[in-house]
């Protein structure tokens, strides 16, 4: 992820968005003057987006690019410093029997676990992405939230994925969150930071709004969607409003910001489906890694297999790749 990509901490925040956030009545009056979602709207337009045909050569390339776009992730209490070298290494070579394949766009673990995959892919490009902040219920104090932050920024990760606590945004303690979002990005240093929403806990379209703009305006890189722990996650309607957020963001301040889907995302159908967003919501200047990830290790495999189709003009069948 490159440091053109979004705003940094160093970056100033246009003077009429400064103002949104001088106290919790001007944030909350920003917050709930944002238009609201039109939800049969958004509904209708992620599923006529979702029947778009793609051609062959055309599918080749959203494949490579869904591919460079994943996060491998590993987020289980049985992990082990083997697992997460395992992965770092198909993070490295998706598909060894096939060295065009692109590399991933970043590995992520649990905070204990970045050295591991520091070492592991070392001089290769991936990030090393970790999840903190008392990940995933975020249910702690912010003094954990921040050691928790500085654990992994200081084992080497180059991204955080934090949680916002959705508790004080649900009762409208907004420059709460604001603040917390703030002080995590500040204990980032140079490493970037995705605000995880955690959309399906947010009851409306209008919320994620509301979550999205809050997370920008206290410096979140990237706006993601879910934990992958909470049902619903990542869905195309709630990808729109957020793609929606970060195009709007960008009209107002100059500054581009990201979006990652994360959880519930298994298929190239679903990959593709999701990039055709992306273009059509908020611009072709969102399809790289840089601006746009898929939190869906699942998803690799079937990437994978799908790729070898292409290429060979018949199905491999899922024993050709590692299923992870």
């Amino acid at each position: 992820m490159t440091a053109t990509t979004s705003s940094s901490a160093a970056t100033a925040t246009p003077s009429p968005l400064a103002d949104a956030t001088r106290d919790e009545a001007s944030l909350r009056r920003f917050l709930h003057g944002l238009p609201g979602v039109d939800q049969v709207g958004v509904e209708q337009r992620a599923a006529g987006l979702g029947t778009r045909s793609i051609k062959k050569a055309a599918k080749l390339w959203a494949i490579d690019t869904a591919i460079s776009m994943v996060d491998l992730t590993t987020l289980e209490g049985a992990d082990t410093q083997g697992k997460v070298r395992a992965l770092a290494a198909k993070a490295k070579r998706p598909d060894p029997e096939r060295p065009d394949t692109p590399q991933v766009a970043a590995v992520c673990v649990y905070p204990d676990m970045v050295e591991t995959a520091v070492e592991a892919l070392r001089g290769t490009g991936i990030h090393v992405a970790s999840v903190a902040t008392g990940f995933p219920a975020g249910r702690t104090s912010r003094e954990i939230k921040l050691a928790d932050t500085k654990i992994a920024v200081d084992a080497g990760a180059a991204e955080i994925d934090m949680v916002i606590d959705r508790g004080a945004f649900l009762e409208g303690r907004y420059l709460e969150v604001f603040e917390e979002i703030q002080a995590i990005k500040a204990a980032c240093g140079s490493a970037h930071l995705k605000v995880i929403l955690e959309t399906g806990e947010l009851a409306t379209y209008d919320n994620v709004r509301r979550a999205s703009w809050l997370a920008l305006l206290a410096g979140g890189d990237f706006i993601k969607t879910s934990t992958g722990k909470v049902s619903p996650a990542a869905t195309l309607p709630v990808t729109h409003v957020m793609l929606q957020a970060v195009r709007d963001w960008f009209v107002q301040t100059g500054e581009l910001r990201g979006v990652k889907p994360a959880g519930g995302i298994r298929t190239t159908k679903d990959a593709i489906k999701y990039l055709v967003a992306v273009h059509e919501v908020a611009g072709e200047q969102w399809l790289t890694p840089d601006l746009f990830r898929f939190g869906a290790s699942s998803l690799l495999n079937d990437l994978l297999l799908q790729r070898r189709t292409q290429a060979d003009g018949h199905y491999s069948g899922p024993d050709y790749v590692t299923v992870d």
